[in-house]
């Protein structure tokens, strides 16, 4: 299979687990102007960690996991916290990379797509943005922290909104995860992390 290929499997997949989804549909409707834009594939250990991975199961998704793990050679894995104090076992584990969107294989003007991976045992610090975001769990489980809302531990067909700038973290414990993101508004300002209060 050619790099267009797998950029072409991986937006068919994440588009058919999109419009499967009720609560993703209800968040926001699947854009009509989803485009092919180029990319330069851009490597960070993440995506070798994410290949390397065992322990990925999934009943529902298992062709969009494949699709997603296959695509980790040709995409652009993202450095959002590159230039803060969250330390190298973070920024080599934690893997994330557009579908639809800037950097991704896609373009659209009405959403953002992105792929998030964690191994076992990672912690996604309290973190924010002004975009509001649904998070769908498309193998493996986390647990999954909102601010003014009790910790939710969320696995496979699972679903979770963040409001506008509501501060939220992440953490894998036993086992991995591996999420499809759908961002509304707010494209522009990129997660940063939430300050201690």
């Amino acid at each position: 299979m050619n790099k267009s290929d797998i950029y072409q499997r991986l937006l068919r997949l994440s588009r058919d687990a999109y419009i499967g989804h009720s609560e993703l549909m209800s968040f926001t409707p699947y854009p009509d102007d989803v485009a092919r834009q180029a990319i330069t594939p851009f490597h960070r250990p993440c995506g070798d960690v994410l290949r390397q991975e065992t322990g990925l199961v999934s009943e529902t998704y298992a062709e969009l996991k494949d699709a997603i793990i296959d695509a980790a050679p040709y995409v652009v894995w993202r450095e959002t916290y590159k230039h803060t104090n969250i330390g190298e076992r973070f920024l080599n584990n934690f893997g994330c990379y557009s579908i639809v969107g800037e950097g991704g294989p896609f373009s659209s003007r009405q959403i953002r797509m992105w792929v998030v991976y964690m191994p076992p045992g990672l912690y996604y610090p309290w973190h924010h943005h002004p975009a509001e975001e649904t998070y769908l769990v498309i193998s493996g489980s986390a647990v999954f922290k909102r601010k003014g809302c009790p910790d939710e531990t969320l696995g496979e067909g699972s679903t979770v909104f963040h409001e506008s700038n509501q501060p939220h973290a992440m953490e894998t414990l036993e086992d991995p995860v591996l999420c499809m993101v759908a961002w509304r508004n707010g494209f522009d300002t990129p997660p940063v992390l939430t300050t201690p209060t």
